[in-house]
């Protein structure tokens, strides 16, 4: 048996049929595949979190240890894991309904405490397990059974926010696109610090208005500075299809981790 399907389980997967998060999936279990083939880490070493919605159904999919969390309370949990045992590689994994809402004081204050853990964020820009409801990043005019007027406030852009709030490592990555997705996971995972992976992916049966943007993206190479990394956040705003949507490393540095800060 390969390492790839050592991280199988049983679990019947039931995500709708195409669903991207399936291409997640399979990018995440790549990457944790790549770590422990090439020695750098045992399956053990590998601890997730999950939020509340689609893509928290991933723990049920992966034979890793873990905890399915609460609505919005991912990062805080897995943060509490990094700090009982430094030693492991945690990634939590949640959805943009959650962390732009409800989570948004833990998404702030984990760039702050720079524990070394990774956040996976899949951003279909609307509650997709709830029917559909407008997130935080769902563009303005988009219609719901709660807004059937239409949402009426813009989005924010949560790359900019993250930068702002002192983000040591902020990525973004297309569901769609499996080896950038490997690519973008490794480098998060072996940055030291707290790593931020926005993934952009459509969901198939709600907010459709906001898929297929693949034609606006464009992958940047790894950028280290700062400035040029708040440039590059204002290209997409979430609210249109218009502009550029960059794919890549928007910026990383190195900082004190929260683990160095107590010891």
């Amino acid at each position: 048996m390969n390492t790839k399907d050592k991280l199988k389980t049983k679990e019947e997967i039931t995500w709708c049929p195409g669903c991207p998060n399936y291409m997640i999936l399979e990018a995440f279990k790549q990457t944790v595949a790549g770590f422990i083939d090439t020695k750098k880490c045992k399956q053990s070493d590998f601890a997730m979190v999950t939020d509340i919605g689609c893509h928290a159904k991933i723990f049920d999919y992966l034979n890793l240890s873990g905890i399915y969390g609460l609505h919005g309370r991912s990062i805080p949990t897995a943060l509490g894991i990094s700090i009982a045992n430094p030693k492991l590689k945690v990634v939590a994994f949640a959805g943009d309904g959650a962390v732009y809402s409800e989570g948004m004081e833990h998404f702030i204050h984990a760039f702050r405490y720079n524990s070394n853990m990774t956040l996976i964020l899949h951003d279909n820009q609307s509650f997709s397990l709830t029917t559909g409801q407008s997130t935080p990043t769902s563009q303005k005019g988009f219609i719901t059974k709660v807004k059937p007027k239409g949402e009426e406030n813009e989005p924010f852009n949560p790359i900019r926010i993250a930068i702002a709030c002192g983000a040591n490592f902020v990525a973004r990555t297309n569901a769609r696109d499996i080896s950038h997705m490997t690519e973008v996971f490794t480098k998060a995972i072996e940055h030291k610090g707290f790593s931020f992976v926005e993934v952009i992916q459509d969901c198939l049966i709600f907010n459709l208005d906001a898929n297929n943007k693949d034609k606006y993206m464009y992958k940047i190479e790894d950028n280290y500075d700062y400035e040029k990394a708040k440039k590059i956040a204002e290209e997409f705003n979430y609210n249109s299809k218009e502009g550029k949507i960059p794919l890549g490393i928007i910026f990383s540095t190195l900082k004190p981790t929260l683990q160095e800060k107590i010891k």
